[in-house]
C-alpha cells in the first residue's frame, strides 16, 4: 500500500477523482445564499445540481469511447480544462440562467472523470495492486465527501459564488495529468463499427450483464435512499443541520476506512466475497434505520451503509475493469457512469413515489429489499 500510495500516476487519478465530486458537494452549504442572493425561488435551486448533472447521461459514455479511441490523455486533459474554465466562470455569474448554463458546460467536462479515473486504474495495475488501487481510490473519494462540504461552507461564508473558484484546481492538475501522467495507451485502431461490435460482445456477456445489474442496484440504494430520504428521516427523528452533518460523516469515515483496506481483505476473501458481505451490510443498515429507538442510534445502521460502500464499489469497479481490456476498458467503465447518471436521476423519483403512496419506512423496505435481491444475484448468477 505504501508503495502505491508514492504511485505519481495513482495521485493524479486521485485528484481526477477529487474534480469528479468536489462540483457538487462543495456547493451544498451554499444553495441556501443562491436562494436569497440571486433571488432563486427554492422549488428551482435543483437545477443548479441537475444542470450539471444531466450532461454527465451523454458524456459519460461519449467520453468512454472516445478515450478508447483517442486516447484516455487527450479526453482526459480536455475534460479537467473545460471542466475548471466553466466552473471558475461561475463565480461571475448573476442570475439563475447564467449559472445553470455554465453548470452544464462544466458537466459535459465533468462527464467522463469519473470513468477515466477507474479506466486509469484498470490500465495501470493488475492484480492485488489493481483492487488496492481502487480501494485507496474509494478512499479517496469518501474523505473528499466528508471534506468538501465543509469547505465549501468556509467558502459560502466570504460569498455564494467563492465555492466555485475551487473549479480552478482542475487547470493545474490538467497541466499535471498533459506532463506527468505516464498510462498506457490504446494502439490498436479498429475502424468504429469494429469497436462498437466488439464493445458490444464484452457487454451482453452474463458476467458484464450481472455486474451492470449490481452497480445499478447499488447507485439506486444510494441516491434514492441514502442520500434523498435519509436526512429526511434524521429530521424527523428532531436532528438539525449539525447532527445530520455529523451523523452522515460517520458514513463517510467507514467508507474510506473499509475501502482503504479492499486490498488486504480481498487477498483474503476475494472481490466477489467483499461485494456479497457489502450487501449484507446495506440490508442490515435498510432494515435499522426507522427502527430504531433514538436519533444517535441511527450511527450504527449508517455505518453499517458506510461499510458497504466501501466494500461495494471498489470491488464492482475492479471485478468491471477486468471485463474488458486496454482497447475497450473506457467503455465498459462508460456505461457503469451511464448507469450511475441514470439512478442519480431517477431513483430519488422513485422512491418519492414509494414515499407518497406508502410512508417513509416504507422507502427504507424497499431498500432492504433490493438489498436483497442483489445479493441474490451476486450469490447465484456471480459465482
Amino acid at each position: 500500500m505504501r508503495r502505491l500510495l508514492r504511485d505519481r500516476n495513482l495521485i493524479l487519478v486521485f485528484g481526477v477523482t477529487l474534480m469528479a465530486i468536489m462540483s457538487v458537494m462543495s456547493l451544498l452549504p451554499a444553495l441556501p445564499l443562491m436562494i436569497r442572493d440571486l433571488s432563486i425561488p427554492a422549488g428551482s435551486i435543483g437545477w443548479v445540481i441537475a444542470a450539471f448533472s444531466l450532461p454527465g447521461v451523454v458524456m459519460a459514455p461519449v467520453g468512454g469511447i472516445l478515450a478508447d479511441r483517442l486516447g484516455r490523455k487527450k479526453v482526459l486533459v480536455g475534460s479537467l480544462v473545460l471542466f475548471g474554465l466553466a466552473g471558475s466562470a461561475c463565480f461571475l455569474a448573476r442570475d439563475l440562467v447564467a449559472l445553470c448554463l455554465l453548470r452544464a458546460v462544466q458537466g459535459v467536462g465533468a462527464g467522463p472523470l469519473s470513468v477515466l479515473a477507474g479506466t486509469l486504474i484498470g490500465d495501470l495495475f493488475e492484480g492485488r495492486d489493481r483492487v488496492t488501487a481502487m480501494g485507496l481510490n474509494g478512499g479517496v473519494q469518501a474523505i473528499g465527501t466528508a471534506v468538501f462540504p465543509v469547505l465549501g461552507g468556509v467558502l459560502a461564508h466570504i460569498g455564494w459564488n467563492w465555492p466555485f473558484l475551487l473549479s480552478f484546481l482542475a487547470l493545474p492538475l490538467a497541466l499535471a495529468v498533459g506532463l506527468l501522467l505516464r498510462n498506457p495507451e490504446p494502439r490498436e485502431r479498429q475502424d468504429f463499427g469494429s469497436y462498437l461490435r466488439s464493445a458490444w460482445g464484452l457487454l451482453r456477456t452474463r458476467r458484464a450483464l450481472s455486474l451492470f445489474s449490481l452497480s445499478l442496484g447499488t447507485f439506486v440504494l444510494l441516491y434514492g435512499v441514502f442520500v434523498t430520504y435519509l436526512p429526511v428521516h434524521l429530521h424527523d427523528r428532531s436532528a438539525g443541520p449539525m447532527e445530520i452533518g455529523m451523523i452522515l460523516a460517520a458514513a463517510s469515515l467507514a467508507t474510506a476506512l473499509a475501502a482503504s483496506q479492499l486490498g488486504r481483505l480481498a487477498a483474503r476473501f476475494g472481490e466477489m466475497q467483499l461485494l456479497r458481505f457489502s450487501f449484507f451490510f446495506y440490508c442490515a443498515s435498510m432494515l435499522l434505520l426507522p427502527r430504531l429507538p433514538g436519533l444517535w442510534w441511527a450511527v450504527l445502521p449508517i455505518v453499517f451503509f458506510g461499510l458497504g460502500q466501501g466494500l461495494n464499489l471498489p470491488s464492482l469497479l475492479t471485478l468491471l475493469s477486468g471485463v474488458g481490456g486496454l482497447e475497450n476498458r473506457a467503455g465498459v467503465m462508460a456505461v457503469n457512469g451511464l448507469l450511475l447518471r441514470l439512478a442519480q436521476t431517477l431513483a430519488p423519483l422513485a422512491m418519492g413515489l414509494v414515499f407518497t403512496g406508502f410512508g417513509l419506512t416504507a422507502v427504507f423496505s424497499c431498500g432492504a429489499g433490493l438489498a436483497l435481491v442483489l445479493l441474490a444475484v451476486a450469490w447465484l448468477v456471480l459465482c
